[in-house]
């Protein structure tokens, strides 16, 4: 691979970093999470309701996909750590030049007409468009969005408010999607139980791509890469297997990657389950709007403190505590099995608090570990680093998506069947509280006694790389 050394390099036709790279950096997630988060809460919910396939098959498609990504994701930071600097930057480029096909593909995973196609037809259709777009469209975008934080700024503390308005984004999604999704393509029959709408559950797809698109192209229009990385074609050009190789030598990364997987296994069920949670235990899916939109106000309350609350405990301290009480918190839960909907979202709403702690400070944690990797390597190695990392969390994606629709089936989830026996009720009930009430825990013991990046650690490698940068 090519060898990145960075340098801030200013111009004097160049803004300096302010609320308009926050805000735009906050558009691009939520532009990602448009499709994301759709697909992580409804895209099960459409594949065995509408099209009537088998939770047990979903599952086997989110496994095989994210082993697609496995190659994917490494690839795709390999080509942007590579790509040219162009007069927009090294990575924003990939955001102009992918946002379409995202959202396009997106728009085609929901299509209620092939419901009456035959099952070989859907699931070849399903296969194909899945992985089209979450392997290859949306890779090509995520994974040079989150290099691109770095090389909008190398300042620490603007890194950790960018990783902040990049978690609004993801709150703000969830919100609109969790709020608005349910009331559309849910309706009650006369026993009140709740039933799918197919046309409406396309029409919401093709309004989500659309907003993605367009909150894509303000991301691109609105952000600025300050830090030029150059590359030096006359050094030693390294494989990617050599690199990878120096990559996995980083304690950090290796942390940071279980922490990820079990985190996104944990987080990622929650939310299909709760889809089917609410529906099918509680019966109430008003309830289930009301909880996607309890991680907004929180989001912003945390937003106003959570940097100053970081840089006086650290990123690792205060992540690793936030994750032992959320699942001790979880735990609770299903020890008391909770019947009540509204008293179930309100222990939920405190989750949340802690929960998004560590959400809030994942990708400054990431562009720390690029700072640990350039004092260990020489090399900042940005998207190679950020594709290993997003890997992991395909991979924590495939669990979540692969054993819920191997759990659904286990407890004898009936896909087309209006209500649901005592013991699938439960199983659901068990599968949101407990399972992830375990994988929060484990996170933080992760935190705890792997990730070596605490406070002090942070502080002395900014001062190491202040001396390396200016000694060249």
């Amino acid at each position: 691979m090519i060898s990145n050394t960075s340098k801030n390099l200013e111009f004097e036709n160049v803004r300096p970093f302010g609320l308009r790279d926050k805000a735009g950096y906050l558009l691009g997630d939520l532009g990602n999470d448009f499709t994301f988060i759709f697909a992580s809460m409804f895209l099960m919910i459409f594949y065995t309701k509408v099209w009537g396939v088998s939770a047990s098959l979903v599952g086997v498609l989110f496994l095989v996909a994210r082993f697609v990504d496995g190659c994917s994701d490494i690839t795709m930071g390999v080509i942007a750590d590579k790509s040219k600097p162009t007069k927009d930057g090294k990575f924003k480029p990939w955001i102009k030049r992918m946002s379409g096909p995202v959202a396009l593909i997106s728009f085609l995973m929901y299509q209620h007409s092939l419901a009456n196609a035959s099952m070989t037809v859907k699931v070849i259709v399903m296969f194909a468009t899945y992985i089209l777009w979450g392997s290859i469209c949306y890779t090509a975008i995520n994974i040079p969005y989150g290099s691109m934080a770095s090389a909008i700024t190398n300042d620490p503390k603007e890194r950790a408010s960018l990783s902040t308005w990049r978690s609004l984004g993801a709150s703000f999604a969830g919100v609109i999607i969790g709020t608005i999704a349910p009331q559309v393509i849910y309706y009650a029959d006369a026993n009140g139980n709740q039933l799918v709408n197919p046309e409406k559950f396309t029409m919401i797809a093709g309004i989500f791509s659309i907003c993605a698109f367009i909150c894509y192209m303000l991301c691109f229009k609105l952000t600025t890469e300050r830090v030029k990385f150059e590359n030096d074609d006359k050094k030693e050009k390294v494989s990617i297997v050599k690199n990878l190789g120096i990559i996995v030598k980083n304690k950090a990364l290796l942390a940071i990657i279980g922490a990820a997987i079990v985190l996104l296994l944990s987080s990622l069920m929650t939310q299909t389950i709760n889809a089917y949670l609410f529906a099918d235990y509680f019966k109430n899916i008003n309830a289930l709007s009301t909880l996607s939109m309890v991680g907004l106000p929180v989001n912003l309350m945390l937003a106003a403190v959570i940097v100053k609350i970081a840089g006086k405990f650290g990123k690792k301290e205060v992540s690793m505590i936030s994750m032992l009480i959320t699942g001790a918190i979880f735990i609770g839960c299903y020890i008391a099995k909770i019947t009540n909907p509204w008293v179930y979202v309100a222990i939920y709403t405190l989750t949340t608090l802690f929960m998004n702690v560590f959400n809030m400070l994942i990708w400054a944690k990431i562009t720390d570990i690029i700072d640990y990797n350039e004092i260990l390597t020489g090399k900042r190695d940005d998207g190679t680093i950020y594709g290993v990392y997003s890997f992991s969390r395909k991979l924590g994606q495939a669990l979540a998506g692969g054993l819920g629709g191997f759990a659904l089936t286990f407890i004898g989830y009936n896909s087309m069947a209006a209500t649901q026996t005592t013991a699938t009720t439960d199983g659901i009930y068990a599968l949101a509280t407990l399972f992830p009430g375990v994988c929060y825990i484990v996170v933080g013991l992760i935190l705890m006694f792997a990730y070596p990046l605490s406070k002090k650690v942070v502080n002395e490698n900014n001062l190491k790389l202040e001396a390396m940068r200016s000694s060249k």
